[in-house]
């Protein structure tokens, strides 16, 4: 099935066509690929099968069926295929400079999607499996016009990838902005989580992989909410749970180790910097007013 459409791999790094080229890669067994670079021209890839990663500065994304990787000019970029033994399908979109100011010049809605990968490192799209067939359409479509020697081909091409860049770029503002995921719904979501796996690993990359967002963008939603970094947030809440913990009684090991804390000291040294007294100082307050408490208790009866 469009066998005829594929393209043979060329690891050349700059665009012999003024205005952009388009390439279909099917790799039944591939092999290792050009490593880190840049470009000057801009790249939309679109990823449709194996066991792939895309970086990007210094972000990485594990890539699903149906994702698209958009890089600016002079961005440095790689995709690793980690299994050789799965085929490797996906689109490469090339467009020069000129062509998309020309673009631009229409509407700067088609810059949309590139201002986000340039100002918040959104670089991925995710789409789902109807939506992506549809842009697959109008990829092979073009590799289509483009082989032939139709009547206004030319014309046909800059139409048609106008139109697909559009695509691209609706798809990610419906993404970025009308997904439901404002800031303020991110930040909730995000701190829910946090709440629901206080326990588990809270780092920045793990919180990242699991919102399919970038590190710089959560590290700025924190910032914008609350003045502080995520990783600052997580420490006080889990201090913050310790410490209620150890007034009801719990012991303070087992509040360090169900509240994410894995070595004693640190969590020693965080506590007392909080809160101005150790956990064992608080445990014997707690302690004291508990017995007071109960003794007035039973003076009353």
């Amino acid at each position: 099935m469009k066998k005829n459409l594929t393209s043979q791999y060329d690891d050349r790094q700059y665009m012999e066509s003024l205005d952009f080229e388009l390439y279909y890669y099917h790799d039944t067994k591939p092999t290792v690929r050009t490593g880190l670079h840049r470009h000057k021209y801009y790249e939309f890839y679109f990823f449709l099968e194996g066991h792939a990663e895309a970086q990007v500065q210094q972000e990485h994304y594990m890539l699903s069926y149906g994702d698209i990787l958009i890089v600016p000019p002079s961005v440095t970029h790689g995709i690793f295929v980690h299994d050789f033994d799965i085929p490797y399908r996906r689109f490469d979109l090339w467009i020069s400079k000129s062509a998309f100011s020309e673009m631009k010049h229409l509407g700067q809605e088609y810059a949309y999607a590139v201002n986000m990968a340039l100002t918040e490192s959104r670089h991925v799209i995710h789409t789902d499996r109807i939506t992506f067939n549809s842009i697959l359409s109008k990829l092979f479509y073009i590799i289509e016009e483009n082989k032939s020697a139709r009547f206004g081909r030319e014309c046909q091409l800059k139409l048609s990838v106008c139109e697909l860049i559009l695509t691209v770029n609706r798809l990610a503002y419906e993404q970025f902005n009308n997904k439901k995921i404002t800031q303020d719904v991110l930040y909730q979501n995000i701190c829910e989580y946090i709440e629901r796996n206080i326990d588990e690993d809270l780092s920045l990359d793990s919180i990242a992989n699991h919102f399919f967002l970038s590190k710089f963008y959560i590290s700025h939603v924190f910032k914008d909410n609350i003045g502080i970094s995520l990783h600052k947030y997580v420490a006080k809440k889990r201090l913050q749970l310790c410490h209620d913990a150890i007034l009801s009684g719990e012991s303070m090991s087992e509040s360090c180790n169900n509240y994410g804390f894995e070595d004693y000291s640190n969590f020693y040294r965080a506590f007392k910097k909080e809160y101005g007294i150790s956990p064992r100082e608080l445990a014997k307050t707690a302690k004291l007013n508990t017995s007071e408490a109960q003794k007035k208790q039973r003076g009353q009866v």
